[in-house]
Parts: structure tokens; sequence; C-alpha cells
């Protein structure tokens, strides 16, 4: 059974959600304000986080970056009425995965959610036999897709659940050259019509994280088309 926490102040809504989700056999926590949602993340192994922009104490923002600070995997999706697309480029650039915005129908959240879990590789693989199908080199870039564990000469790299899927996407993808409304839709799992540079920010995040002392750069912009992982 998945574990949700759901950080919401407005009662109908987690109401709603909570009765949703369980029926459909997800475990449901609930936090009606940011600073009890960050201590019962730190406190608890949860699958995933909803997370409401507008709350009683600490903005989400805030929320979500406290929360990535101690845990940058959990899948954290946005679930609020700020619908504009300067709002959802913010969500996105401040460690969110995805952005449902109110009223929204419930359908739509359970299908972000199994998308996001789906991508996120939360599973249990403490029984699962790992094989060569879930390793990727790439010159002296290794990425372990069982464990999550990225290693460039021989040094281990902390990336967030959204640099991971990023990388997972180029490395899936060697030597192509891939449009930023391409990566939109496989990285983020919706084709945000935005004129946003999300992209781009998490390219650049990307590549400070895997270029850092090292002399062979493996993410390359192409000019007017979008960007290629391939050697220098």
């Amino acid at each position: 059974m998945k574990k949700i926490i759901l950080i919401e102040d407005e009662s109908s809504v987690v109401s709603f959600i909570k009765k949703g989700l369980q029926e459909l056999d997800y475990d449901v926590s609930v936090a009606f304000d940011g600073a009890t949602g960050i201590r019962l993340v730190e406190e608890n192994a949860y699958d995933m986080v909803i997370l409401d922009i507008m709350l009683p104490d600490i903005n989400g923002l805030e929320v979500c970056k406290e929360i990535r600070k101690k845990n940058k995997t959990i899948p954290i999706l946005f679930l609020t009425a700020l619908g504009s697309s300067e709002n959802i480029v913010l969500g996105l650039e401040n460690g969110g995965d995805d952005y449902l915005v109110k009223p929204f129908k419930f359908i739509e959240l359970v299908a972000r959610i199994k998308s996001l879990l789906r991508r996120s590789g939360h599973t249990n693989i403490s029984d699962m036999e790992i094989n060569d199908m879930d390793i990727y080199h790439f010159g002296d870039l290794s990425v372990n897709d069982y464990t999550k564990k990225v290693t460039r000469s021989g040094q281990e790299i902390s990336l967030t659940s959204t640099e991971y899927k990023l990388l997972l996407y180029f490395l899936n993808n060697p030597e192509k050259v891939i449009s930023r409304a391409e990566i939109l839709e496989a990285v983020w799992g919706v084709n945000y019509d935005l004129g946003t540079n999300v992209v781009d920010v998490y390219v650049n995040y990307l590549r400070k994280k895997l270029d850092n002392h090292e002399d062979e750069k493996l993410i390359h912009t192409v000019i007017g088309m979008g960007y290629v992982l391939k050697k220098s």
C-alpha cells in the first residue's frame, strides 16, 4: 500500500481527497499546516507528498524546499488555486515534480499520482535481481536504475527526483538532439505549453552536478533545437 501525505488546510478538500484515495487503497496522512507537514515527512517513510501552496503558516514553496533538503527523491505534487504560468514554473523550479490546479477532477489527480509514483521508481527492490538492463553507462557516467545511484569517475552524485528523470531520459536517447517540448512531456508527464524556461533551469542544474570538476562535458546545447547527450 502506497503511503501519501496530504499537506492542505482546506478541510473540504482534505475530506474529498482522503476519502477518494483511501477507496483506491492508498494510505493517506494529513497535515493542516506546513510545519506539521515537514515534521511528518521527516519522521515517516512516505511514497509521495501532495502539497498546497497557500498554507496558514509556511508557504508551500518553502515547505517544499525544506523537504528537499533532506529528501531529494520523494515525488511532490503541488495542488493549488494559483494557476498562472508563473506560479506553475515557480513551483517546479522550487523542487516540485508536478502541479495540479484547483478546481480539478479526481480522476486527473489519480492519474498524476500514478504517473509520479511510476516515474519516481518508489518500489521495494530488496528482493529483485538487478540485470544489465538496469545499468546505464555513458563514458565515465554510470547509473543504476534500481538503486538510483549515479556516479561519474567513481564519485557518487546526488540528484533530485526530477534531475534523475531528466538524466535517465538523456541516457535513453544518447546522441539524439531533444527539443524542450519533448523533454517537458517526457520528464514532467504533461505538455506544459507555457513558454517556460523550466527545462533550461533543470538542464543547468544537472550540468553543474555531472560536469563538476570534469574536463569532458556531457550535455550540450544545440542552438534553436534543444539539447543532446554526447561526448565532447
